[in-house]
């Protein structure tokens, strides 16, 4: 089941639309209230979610779903006519796993739907704890500790740290990185990938140095620093 809330009667019928032909169980609602209503009622595999709502804004419907354990995880793409550097990286930093901008084709959409379910559906498999030296992360608890001491992440800074401690000795390339965190399409050219390495390596302090840049290339973590 998948989740669309969009206050706009004609794009939240079209995509909903599009969502149903290609298979997909799909239901919408105007109002957030209604959104949290259906929540109870069953979880959806992924939530489309409009940015300016009556109500309550897409921010704050995605700070919800990220502050419980029980969604914590759960995809959501963002789909909003709001579509500056600043607005997409407000978006994915409050948690988004995508960042759609308005207007958007009915097959894209389609696709970023799918290629996120995947991506969920393979994250799920590896969400176990994983450890380095003094460095620790809980990907089911959402905590970081570096030599004891808890670590207040972004939930993009903790997606990216998790995904280069999963593939510990690899180096990871900037498109690889964009693409699983910030999704297909994300602008290569920017430097929100650059920005967010910094500000996780000054919060990890000493353990920072398990992330080691390759120039050129991307980044990646190992297991014992030189």
């Amino acid at each position: 089941m998948i989740y669309l809330v969009e206050d706009d009667d004609s794009i939240r019928k079209l995509v909903i639309y599009a969502l149903e032909t290609q298979g997909y169980e799909a239901e919408g609602f105007e109002r957030p209230s209604a959104f949290w209503t259906a929540m109870d009622r069953q979880l959806p595999e992924l939530v489309l979610l409009d940015r300016m709502l009556p109500e309550e804004d897409g921010i704050q419907i995605l700070s919800r779903l990220r502050a419980s354990p029980w969604t914590a995880s759960l995809p959501v793409i963002l789909l909003t006519a709001l579509n500056s550097e600043f607005d997409r990286v407000e978006g994915l930093d409050a948690g988004a796993d995508d960042y759609i901008s308005k207007p958007f084709g009915m097959m894209e959409l389609v696709a970023r739907v799918r290629a996120l379910l995947r991506r969920s559906s393979g994250e799920a498999k590896t969400a176990e704890d994983l450890q380095c030296g003094a460095l620790s992360i809980s990907p089911e608890r959402h905590e970081v500790l570096a030599e004891g001491q808890p670590v207040e992440l972004t939930y993009k800074e903790f997606q990216l740290l998790q995904l280069l401690m999963e593939n510990r000795e690899r180096v990871l390339t900037r498109e690889v990185l964009m693409d699983r965190i910030w999704g297909l399409g994300a602008d290569r050219e920017n430097r929100t990938l650059d920005v967010h390495i910094r500000t996780l390596r000054a919060k990890l302090g000493p353990a920072a140095a398990h992330i080691q840049t390759v120039r050129g290339v991307g980044y990646r973590f190992v297991e014992a620093p030189a």
